[in-house]
């Protein structure tokens, strides 16, 4: 364990510490927190790069151990720190303890696409930049080689990833491929003229990679996992629910308010509905919008309205409801690179701001976009979501620890928050038509009817005997994927990629609306403990800049404020 400290260290030293080893190990993380010495590895994915990172696990969890003994370890930032570095390794040791990473095959959350990933956010402005991005590309066969063996390590010991999300992975890295051209050629065309034959070269071997694992998880992989089920069950889905939402769950209950929302949420949908198409149920107005509905057309004119959403948002907000420090208040809209999954998705800013917070919209070769299905995605993708939560992190780091504002994420915590924001501009009047609204309430019963096939699915519950739906019949991830898509006015596409996440990330998807739940109950908590001074803009800052925290500890928090 590095030596950053000397003398007797509180948490928040042995915190730091362990994101300056973790680092070192994870070069990815290095370059999503702007460390340019990262820039040019990639980690160790087989199964010796995954017992050194337990090995750091296990000695931070010593030495954090000592340090919650020492004189001033009670304070409340040294308490705060220490409980969710705690419960971080502790939930991340159980998953490697389970092997997990033998069978982490994903459409969206693996090696691979985290190496694929972390090039669209590795500086790209100088010649030496572009060195560096030389040499991470010839990293790409040795990381992918790495996972692979991981991989075949869970083929020896019978532990499977599930013949799904391996088929649609597949499908990804041959597009990723490329037809003698692929992504990592195409992203090394944009570098200096002077590094070409160097680039160019690099970038050859990093798609020979891509095409070996490829035919490997073809030809190998999938008809060995043939007839392996897709879900989980309840031992491994309630260690995930842990590892993403920072709690053990009662998941029967969460099942049971999944529902509870689910009906809520339909009473005013219909009411929506009605406004735009009279007599029409929630999905066939959004039908309707869809064909005739406001729209944006083409790909630069969506990224610059997307844009456009969130530069209004930060006036509209800060002064009022939030108080934005000037580096805070930069947002970049992009359009993500191609073949990734379907869903949007945020890359938060450096931890200097050198690189600013970013919402990607993955566009699925479509040129024309319904508004309805942008407005509350963006607010929560990005200002008040998790561009205001994370960037704020950032920019009050030296206030908190280096962990608590970086690594030390908690999915349902940020998530929450997220959705949260969505909730909140509709509480502030955002949301100005039905159109807008509408959209709203498809993205809250999206995140509903994911609490229900999520946890239903994968632990193979009973459909209740009020369910408009198969009442009596038992979750299947085909029953789940025909129930989220009546229930969603996303496109086939979406709905079949965001099952295939949940098939392959169990119980990250529920802690959207659990994280809400936590959210919406520390605010209520803090305005009946003040009354009538409750200052909403003072209780926002505040929790945005007490770090991450796991739903175990977030309402307790949040009610302090």
């Amino acid at each position: 364990m590095s030596d950053t400290f000397s003398g007797s260290p509180l948490p928040r030293q042995v915190a730091d510490a362990y994101v300056d080893d973790l680092i070192a190990l994870d070069p990815i993380t290095g370059t999503f927190l702007g460390v340019a010495e990262s820039s040019r590895r990639l980690p160790d994915f087989s199964p010796a790069g995954r017992q050194a990172l337990a090995g750091l696990t296990r000695t931070t969890l010593r030495r954090l151990d000592e340090a919650e003994q020492r004189p001033g370890a009670g304070s409340d930032a040294e308490r705060r720190c220490g409980r969710l570095l705690r419960e971080r390794l502790t939930a991340e040791l159980a998953v490697h303890e389970a092997e997990e990473e033998l069978r982490a095959v994903s459409n969206i959350h693996s090696p691979v696409h985290s190496v694929r990933e972390v090039f669209t956010v590795t500086a790209a402005e100088t010649d030496e930049d572009w060195a560096a991005i030389a040499e991470r590309l010839r990293a790409v066969p040795d990381a992918l080689e790495g996972y692979r063996a991981s991989l075949a390590l869970g083929l020896e010991r019978k532990l499977y990833g599930g013949p799904r999300p391996t088929a649609t992975f597949i499908g990804q890295l041959t597009q990723w491929a490329g037809d003698g051209r692929g992504w990592f050629d195409e992203f090394a065309a944009a570098g200096p003229e002077s590094l070409r034959a160097e680039l160019d070269t690099a970038a050859a071997g990093a798609t020979e990679a891509v095409v070996a694992l490829r035919d490997w998880m073809r030809d190998v992989y999938a008809p060995a996992i043939e007839g392996a089920p897709d879900t989980v069950g309840r031992e491994r889905y309630a260690r995930w629910s842990r590892y993403f939402n920072g709690t053990d769950l009662d998941l029967d209950e969460a099942y049971a308010y999944g529902w509870s929302e689910y009906h809520r949420l339909l009473s005013e949908m219909k009411t929506e509905a009605e406004k735009i198409l009279p007599g029409a149920g929630p999905w066939e107005a959004l039908s309707h919008l869809d064909a005739h509905g406001t729209h944006i057309e083409g790909e630069e004119e969506v990224r610059a309205w997307l844009q456009g959403l969130m530069d209004e948002a930060i006036e509209a907000l800060d002064g009022t409801h939030f108080e934005l420090a000037e580096r805070v208040r930069k947002v970049e809209s992009r359009i993500a690179p191609p073949g990734g999954a379907a869903a949007p998705y945020y890359t938060g800013p450096s931890e200097d701001f050198s690189r600013p917070g970013r919402t990607w919209l993955p566009t699925m070769g479509e040129t024309r976009f319904p508004v309805y299905d942008l407005v509350s995605t963006w607010y929560h993708e990005g200002v008040p979501g998790h561009h205001l939560q994370l960037a704020q992190w950032a920019h009050v780091a030296d206030q908190l620890s280096r962990y608590q504002a970086t690594v030390g994420i908690v999915s349902a915590n940020a998530e929450g928050w997220a959705l949260y924001a969505e909730r909140l501009m509709d509480e502030l009047g955002f949301l100005t038509d039905a159109e807008r609204r509408l959209g709203y309430l498809d993205a809250q019963m999206m995140r509903s009817t994911r609490v229900i096939v999520d946890i239903g699915m994968h632990l193979g519950l009973e459909i209740p005997a009020d369910s408009p739906f198969h009442p009596g019949e038992r979750w299947t991830p085909e029953l789940a994927q025909e129930f989220f898509g009546m229930h969603s006015g996303r496109p086939a596409d979406f709905v079949e990629s965001e099952l295939t996440r949940y098939l392959s990330m169990p119980g990250q998807a529920i802690g959207y609306k659990l994280g809400e739940r936590a959210w919406l109950l520390g605010r209520e908590n803090a305005r009946k403990a003040h009354g009538d001074a409750f200052d909403a803009k003072a209780w926002h800052m505040a929790a945005l800049s007490q770090g991450s925290l796991g739903l175990d500890d977030l309402v307790d928090e949040l009610s302090r404020l």
